[in-house]
């Protein structure tokens, strides 16, 4: 116990500070462009300072590995720097037991990481494309509001108003336009007021006029149609909103139950960022062994290297696995095989034998 206390402090201090410190440089970029889009009256403050939070949320499953790997890095270097390695050696401590040490506080680490894969990056995407949906459909009401000709949320729709309730979504002295090119036919709506749902996002666009006149109008001068109306429902296609289903937003109990690759290599993405981060951890234990008072750049530099390669390699099998050029097994389990096959090569060498 006093052992793995000893090990657990020396790697917490660095993680806490490193994380931390990666955490804020995150939040920094993040907030430079969340703001930037507050202040152009494209988002809400608080919409804002919200989408920084889950984005934040999203990139922890990156950026704990990460800074665990390099807090165990720097942690067992200063140890072996500072000649506590050659005396927990002398006192019959072995290179497994600090192992071990590492491997405790690894899997503690590996769980958090898991929860936030599994289930907080999932959350954290579908509450983000909730929001900015939704801020999204708001700022499309405000530009409606302009008095100037505007294109309906990505549909053929062309449509101004005169004013604007915001808060009720109701337009006042409106006009609609669309031409059907393959028919040659036009359609124009004239209305005292129309109302269009302001926070709906992921469904179908619907609006709804009020008082006014409906022109069918044939281009080829042929026959023209006018109907008055009180109330008139129109459907407008919203390619947007047609976009139901969102990969990285998705459950991954829905996941794990597809067949599609994308979803596979999500899938395996999400529940094997635990085991990145157990295994990368334990490799920084041999990686990070010197002898005292001795420059550890030429270890660093390798520990880095490989950090780099890793993290490539899963990324090169998991976009291998999206495009179909890789099958769902061994998938994204290969790449960590050959991890598990690194890691025995690097304990296992004389150099990490010796005391």
């Amino acid at each position: 116990m006093i052992i793995d206390r000893h090990i657990s402090l020396e790697i917490m201090r660095p993680f806490t500070m490193g994380l931390g410190l990666l955490v804020l440089v995150f939040i920094g970029f993040s907030a430079a462009r969340q703001l930037s889009a507050a202040a152009a009256g494209q988002l809400e403050m608080l919409t804002a300072f919200k989408l920084i939070g889950l984005n934040t949320l999203v990139t922890l499953e990156i950026l704990m590995p990460s800074a665990f790997f390099f807090s165990v890095l720097a942690a067992i270097g200063r140890l072996y720097r500072d000649s506590e390695m050659s005396a927990l050696y002398a006192a019959g401590v072995s290179r497994g037991r600090i192992l071990e040490s590492v491997l405790k506080l690894a899997l503690v680490v590996a769980m958090v990481t898991g929860v936030i894969s599994v289930l907080g990056r999932p959350w954290a995407f579908r509450t983000s494309y909730e929001l900015e949906s939704k801020a999204a459909a708001k700022f499309d009401l405000k530009k409606m509001a302009t008095g100037e000709f505007v294109n309906m949320s990505g549909s053929d729709y062309i449509f101004i108003a005169d004013d604007l309730d915001l808060e009720r979504g109701r337009h006042k002295g409106v006009f609609l336009q669309k031409t059907y090119e393959d028919a040659d036919r036009a359609e124009i709506i004239v209305a005292r007021a129309a109302e269009l749902p302001v926070l709906n996002p992921g469904h179908a666009m619907q609006a709804e006029f009020f008082n006014g006149y409906n022109y069918l109008l044939d281009l080829k001068n042929e026959q023209d149609v006018t109907v008055r109306f009180k109330h008139l429902i129109v459907r407008l296609d919203n390619q947007e909103a047609q976009e139901q289903y969102r990969r990285k937003a998705e459950t991954t109990l829905n996941l794990a139950q597809s067949d599609q690759p994308r979803d596979i290599a999500e899938f395996q993405w999400r529940v094997t960022t635990p085991v990145a981060t157990v295994l990368l951890a334990l490799m920084a234990v041999p990686l990070a062994r010197s002898r005292p008072r001795v420059s550890r750049m030429r270890n660093v530099l390798i520990a880095v290297g490989i950090y780099i390669g890793l993290f490539s390699m899963t990324s090169v099998v998991r976009t291998g696995i999206e495009q179909g050029r890789l099958g769902e097994f061994p998938g994204l389990w290969g790449a960590y095989v050959l991890e598990i096959i690194l890691l025995l090569v690097l304990v296992t060498q004389p150099w990490m034998k010796r005391r």
